[in-house]
């Protein structure tokens, strides 16, 4: 099975041979080594790039483990560059097993050598084109970016979208979608298929892989707070919460006292490994940022709805996670949108009114105010789904998302009304 991940091929391509460390990152098992390894790679040779030019070297493997000394990586990758008049590609697969070692040249010395002085020594060669995966944050610390010093860019990669889901699923696309809701967009997911096999290889990547690396990684004194988080977390998807908030729900449902700043902590775990995306929420008329609170969506939905054991299946907040996982997808920057008004109450008392917009979708010049509602078919139900597109005071582009299948329209006010499918499978939709 060929899975396209045309939008982030697309995006190697034009950086090849730009003199800087291509970084590509996600969660684990995203599909990182196979858009190198295999997308990337086979567009090299049938662009006329002989394999032996291609010097590729998966660290996570025993095989090579010798290689997560850095010193006998970098020994390596240069031995294999025979050639000085010929351009060489070199892939490294999970450079963030490359140990960090005491400086044997200095003795006594409290200097370390790790892959980032290998990699910042690669780039010099002018015939190698260096390109690496990783799959979590350690490699992205604001004070390893800074460590490379403008030579690494960056190409962060999602489980699969919708349309690359159904592109290989090859059903009936409303079987797809239900498939998409309930499972996500792991790309090994298309190989399952029974829910027993769907369902225990999703769990296992939280319980193996992605519980277990942040466990090691960060020292977690008490796993039962951050399993015991993670549950609430995926319970409350796109919910409005914050680190106090959540330290209320541990004292008064599990009675146990989680401090917030233990809380942000957490969070900010589950965000540096790509398992969760924390949305801002954005004041459209003050045009300023709210601090809290704020909202947080899984990268895949799949992996929420195995957290809960598949109990959850609430229509209405899945959607609205896979929306923003593709708006962000199509290099959106996305925060959750509140619109002020004032009014009277049934007292004739002035009130200030707060109103949400799912999401404020901006690129560049171009914004979107978007919202998703399962269904505007009710009049009454249409009109408060649009109560705050119509107060934001802008002509920027307003689209409701509903899961009914329909015809795209626009009412009096401009706004459009598009089917959720279509709106996940034609980028140009937006702009119906």
């Amino acid at each position: 099975m060929i899975i396209e991940r045309k939008r982030y091929l697309d995006k190697l391509i034009a950086k090849k041979g730009n003199g800087l460390i291509k970084i590509i990152t996600g969660i684990r098992r995203c599909g990182k080594s196979y858009l190198l390894f295999e997308l990337y790679k086979n567009f090299l040779l049938e662009s006329g790039v002989e394999s032996k030019y291609i010097i590729e070297l998966a660290l996570d493997e025993l095989r090579n483990a010798k290689y997560r000394n850095p010193i006998e990586l970098d020994n390596y990758i240069r031995s294999q560059i025979a050639e000085h008049d010929k351009q060489y590609y070199i892939f490294l697969d999970e450079i963030q097993k490359v140990e960090n070692i005491p400086n044997p040249y200095i003795a006594g010395s409290a200097s370390t050598i790790g892959f980032v002085d290998v990699l910042l020594g690669l780039i010099k060669i002018k015939n190698a084109d260096i390109y690496v995966t990783g799959s979590n944050s350690k490699m992205l610390s604001s004070d390893i970016l800074t460590e490379f010093r403008g030579r690494g860019d960056e190409i962060r990669i999602s489980p699969l979208t919708y349309s690359e889901f159904y592109a290989a699923y090859g059903d009936d696309k409303r079987r797809a979608w239900q498939e998409y809701c309930t499972y996500g967009g792991m790309p090994y997911i298309l190989y399952c298929k029974a829910h027993e096999d769907k369902s225990s290889y999703l769990k296992d990547l939280f319980d193996k892989i992605y519980l277990t690396d942040i466990l090691e990684r960060h020292k977690v004194a008490d796993p039962d707070n951050l399993d015991d988080l993670l549950n609430i977390v995926s319970s409350a998807v796109g919910s409005l919460t914050n680190p106090s908030k959540l330290s209320d729900t541990f004292r008064s449902v599990k009675k146990t006292n989680v401090s917030p700043n233990t809380i942000k902590q957490y969070l900010d775990y589950f965000i540096d490994a790509f398992i969760l995306y924390k949305a801002n929420r954005y004041d459209v008329k003050g045009k300023k940022y709210i601090d809290t609170p704020l909202k947080y969506y899984f990268s895949d939905i799949g992996l929420r709805n195995a957290r809960l054991n598949f109990r959850q299946q609430e229509e209405t907040h899945i959607m609205e996670n896979i929306i923003y996982n593709e708006l962000r997808a199509r290099n959106f920057d996305v925060d959750v949108g509140v619109v002020e008004y004032n009014c009277k109450d049934e007292n004739k008392k002035s009130k200030r009114v707060q109103l949400e917009v799912d999401f404020v979708a901006n690129k560049g010049s171009q914004r979107y105010y978007i919202q998703s509602a399962l269904t505007v078919a009710d009049e009454d139900k249409r009109k408060k789904e649009i109560n705050s597109l119509t107060r934001t005071g802008d002509s920027f582009k307003k689209i409701v998302v509903v899961c009914d299948d329909i015809i795209p329209w626009h009412d009096d006010n401009g706004i459009l009304y598009i089917g959720v499918e279509q709106f996940l499978l034609e980028e140009t939709a937006m702009d119906l």
